[in-house]
C-alpha cells in the first residue's frame, strides 16, 4: 500500500514557480545571433564582389597644346604689380575726410583724402599778413624817396647859384641814397614774404592727399578722425598711409625657374599663362627678363613674364602657371584646351582607339577616342574624354562596356 501511495505522489503535478532563467544564457544567445549576422554580411559582400574586376585608375588632366606651340618648360608663380603705392600724407595730421573705397578706380591727381587744415590755414594767413605789411613798407619808403630826390635836385640848382651851402646839398643827397637802400631792402622783404606765402600754400596743399597715378584702390588704411604720419610712430594709434593704389596695366607674372632648367628660357620667348582661378583661360604672354640673380635656398632664378591681355579678372597675388613655348601658338590655338591621359589607358578594340572611364562608383563606360599623338607616358586626346574623368589603366582584354569594377588600393 505504501508503495502505491508513493507512486501516486510522484504522479502529482508540482504547481510551485520554478527558478528564474539565467541572464548569462540570454547574453550568450544574443552574441551568437550577432556573430551569425556578421558572418552572413561578410559572406554576402564576398560573393557580391566576386563578379567585379579589380583595376587601377588615373585622372584625365588638361594641359597646354602641342604642335607648333609645344611647351619646353612649365613653372608656377604669382601675379604682381610693378607699379603699386601706399599713398600717405606728406605731413602729420588728423584725417578729416576719406574719399576712397576698395575697388574704386582713381585717376592721377584725384583727391583721395583730406587732413584737418587748421594749422596750415593759420600759417598761410600769417604769411599773407606779413606780405601785406612788407608791401606797405615799400610804399612808405617810395614816398619818402620821391620827396628826397626832389629835394636833392632843388638843392643842386641852388648850389650852382651859390644860394645854399654845399653841405646842405650833400646832406640831401645822402638822405636820398639812404632811402634808395631802404627801398631795395623793403622790396627784398616783399620777395621773401611772397616766397613764404608760397610755402604756406604748399603746406595747405599738403593737407590734401591725391592719387599719384591712374589705378585701382586695393586697400583703405585710414578713417576720419585718425592721425596719419609719413613716419612710423611706433604705436598703434598713428597710421602711415591712407590707402594702396595699384596700376592694373603694370600687372605681370613672376615665376621661379629651377637652375637646372633656366637655360631653356630666353628673353622675348612666347609664354602661355593660366590663372589658378580660371584654369580654362589661356593668356598669351612673353618673357620680359630673366632676373640676374639666384635664390641660394631654393636653387631658382626669377623670371618676369608680361601679360599681353588686360582683363579686370587679373588681380595681384593670384596664383598662375606658365608654359614656356618653342614658338607662339597660331591664332585661336592658345585658347584650345588639350587633354592628356596616361598611355596605359588607351587601347585598341575592334579597330577603334578606346579608353574605359568610370561611370559611377563600380561601373565602367567604353569611350571611343580621337587622339593627336604624344610620346612617352602621355597621350593627347582631342575628343572622347573630359577633364576630371577617371580612366582605367591597363584594362583587361575581357573588360567591356558596363562591367563592374573594383578600384585597387594604391
Amino acid at each position: 500500500m505504501n508503495s502505491q501511495a508513493d507512486l501516486l505522489k510522484e504522479l502529482r503535478i508540482d504547481r510551485k514557480p520554478g527558478p528564474p532563467p539565467s541572464r548569462r544564457g540570454l547574453w550568450i544567445a544574443i552574441a551568437v545571433v550577432v556573430a551569425l549576422l556578421v558572418v552572413a554580411l561578410a559572406a554576402w559582400a564576398l560573393f557580391a564582389r566576386d563578379g567585379a574586376i579589380e583595376v587601377r585608375t588615373a585622372p584625365v588632366v588638361a594641359s597646354g597644346g602641342g604642335g607648333a606651340g609645344a611647351s619646353v618648360l612649365d613653372a608656377s608663380g604669382y601675379v604682381v604689380a610693378r607699379r603699386m603705392a601706399t599713398v600717405s600724407a606728406k605731413i602729420t595730421g588728423r584725417v578729416r575726410e576719406v574719399l576712397i573705397e576698395e575697388g574704386m578706380r582713381v585717376e592721377e591727381g584725384q583727391v583721395m583724402a583730406t587732413l584737418d587744415p587748421i594749422d596750415a590755414d593759420a600759417q598761410r594767413s600769417l604769411t599773407s599778413a606779413q606780405l601785406a605789411a612788407a608791401r606797405t613798407q615799400v610804399g612808405n619808403v617810395q614816398a619818402q624817396l620821391k620827396e628826397a630826390e626832389a629835394n636833392a635836385r632843388r638843392l643842386a640848382t641852388l648850389v650852382e647859384q651859390q644860394l645854399v651851402s654845399r653841405s646842405q646839398y650833400e646832406q640831401a643827397v645822402a638822405q636820398r641814397d639812404s632811402l634808395r637802400a631802404q627801398l631795395a631792402s623793403a622790396q627784398r622783404n616783399v620777395d621773401v614774404a611772397a616766397d613764404q606765402l608760397k610755402i604756406a600754400d604748399i603746406g595747405v596743399d599738403n593737407t590734401v592727399v591725391r592719387a599719384p597715378f591712374d589705378g585701382v584702390v586695393v586697400a583703405k588704411a585710414a578713417q576720419p578722425g585718425e592721425i596719419v604720419s609719413p613716419l612710423s610712430a611706433g604705436g598703434g594709434f598713428t597710421r602711415t598711409g591712407i590707402g594702396t593704389v595699384v596700376d592694373m596695366d603694370s600687372l605681370e607674372i613672376e615665376v621661379d625657374v629651377g637652375e637646372a632648367y633656366i637655360g631653356r628660357v630666353k628673353p622675348k620667348m612666347p609664354v602661355e599663362a593660366t590663372l589658378n582661378a580660371y584654369p580654362d583661360w589661356k593668356i598669351p604672354a612673353e618673357v620680359i627678363a630673366i632676373v640676374p640673380t639666384a635664390d641660394r635656398g631654393k636653387a631658382t632664378v626669377k623670371v618676369r613674364v608680361a601679360l599681353k591681355e588686360k582683363d579686370p579678372r587679373i588681380v595681384p597675388d593670384m596664383g598662375a602657371s606658365v608654359s614656356f613655348l618653342e614658338q607662339a601658338r597660331p591664332e585661336g590655338e592658345a585658347q584650345r584646351r588639350t587633354l592628356r591621359v596616361p598611355a596605359a589607358a588607351v587601347v585598341e578594340r575592334d579597330g577603334d582607339t578606346v579608353a574605359f572611364a568610370l561611370a559611377g562608383e563600380d561601373r565602367v563606360e567604353r569611350r571611343v577616342l580621337q587622339v593627336a599623338g604624344g610620346a612617352g607616358e602621355q597621350r593627347e586626346v582631342l575628343s572622347g574624354l573630359a577633364p576630371g574623368d577617371e580612366v582605367v589603366l591597363d584594362p583587361p582584354a575581357d573588360l567591356a562596356d558596363g562591367d563592374r569594377i573594383r578600384i585597387a588600393q594604391q
